[in-house]
């Protein structure tokens, strides 16, 4: 197993150099459409970039996140094909917020979807926090459409993963932000705060559905980045995104399929991740013993941490000029 990135601090440090000077030049899609993958869902796509360049699919998180503007300028547009989508339910996808039909394997059939419709024949794979489990979910099931891989803030969905963000652990660390959190909850419904934020988010009572929604994402957000970002927490008194934000071990024990590809693998990961613990990451590694493996020492879950974004960009350019279409 290669020795994971090291500098004299033990690990990769942030240097502190600014995600937006480490990103490209922002930039306009070309082209950009709905694609109706079921009877009741059509998912909005775009691309950018040169149209003969490295196909690379761009997976966001949340579930239910959506696409920006900032995920275009990880990569050189004047070496990739750029393609960004949003997942059902989220963005500009239609219907909003629909959990009907709305699955992790319907997802995967989605991005197989778009990429026939689009006719790339295989791509990079980028995917973040819920984006990198439906992309390693997504090569699992179709490696043989997949270039390389480069994946950020590792979560395989396990029940202790889960318990830890949303039950008991993290909240030993974030006390105050905790109690926000469990306030919507009655007591006797706080032995399972998943199940009963599930039945109020998907409830009749709006006002009650919003006041949730709030409280949910603003725990996500409060936890995503080692400094508290409160331009970004004042997001989840907006009720559209509060809303979007909030709606077994299948991929450790598959991972071998990407091992045994061969395809070459980066994964991205801050040392004070405290929504997908570094835990995970490294079990990943692990399984993945031909992969990059970078933990960002002064970085926690956000894509927006300067150490994070730089790796990034750093591995869609070294991928540029590795991989062969």
């Amino acid at each position: 197993m290669p020795a994971i990135q090291k500098t004299k601090t033990g690990t990769i440090a942030n240097d502190k150099m600014g995600d937006e000077i480490a990103l490209y030049s922002a930039i306009q899609p070309r082209s950009s459409g709905f694609l109706e993958v079921s009877p009741l869902h059509k998912i909005y796509y775009e691309e950018c970039g040169i149209r003969d360049g490295i196909p690379v699919i761009f997976i966001h998180g949340g579930p239910g996140g959506g696409i920006g503007e900032r995920d275009r300028r990880y990569f050189d547009p004047d070496a990739y094909r750029i393609v960004l989508f949003d997942q059902r339910g989220a963005g500009k996808s239609t219907p909003a917020f629909s959990l009907e039909e709305n699955d992790t394997w319907s997802l995967v059939a989605d991005i197989e979807k778009l990429r026939e419709h689009l006719g790339i024949e295989k791509w990079v794979v980028f995917g973040g926090s819920w984006g990198a489990t439906l992309a390693l979910v997504y090569a699992e099931t179709h490696i043989n459409r997949v270039l390389a891989m480069i994946l950020r803030g590792i979560c395989t969905l396990r029940k202790e993963e889960l318990a830890w963000f949303y039950q008991e652990g993290a909240s030993y660390l974030f006390p105050d932000y905790w109690e926000d959190y469990i306030a919507p909850i009655p007591e006797e419904e706080r032995g399972d705060f998943i199940s009963a934020y599930y039945k109020r988010l998907n409830g009749d009572n709006e006002e009650e559905q919003l006041r949730c929604a709030r409280a949910w994402s603003k725990w996500e957000m409060a936890l995503s980045q080692l400094r508290i970002n409160h331009e970004n927490l004042n997001k989840c008194a907006d009720d559209f995104f509060s809303l979007a934000l909030a709606q077994p071990n299948h991929v450790l024990d598959n991972a071998n399929i990407i091992h045994e590809s061969g395809i070459s693998v980066t994964i991205v990961h801050g040392r004070y991740d405290v929504c997908c613990p570094a835990k995970t990451a490294w079990e990943l590694y692990k399984k993945l013993p031909n992969a990059e493996f970078y933990l960002i020492e002064d970085a926690g879950h956000s894509a927006k941490e300067e150490g994070i974004t730089k790796k990034l960009v750093e591995a869609c350019d070294k991928y540029k000029t590795l991989v062969k279409v």
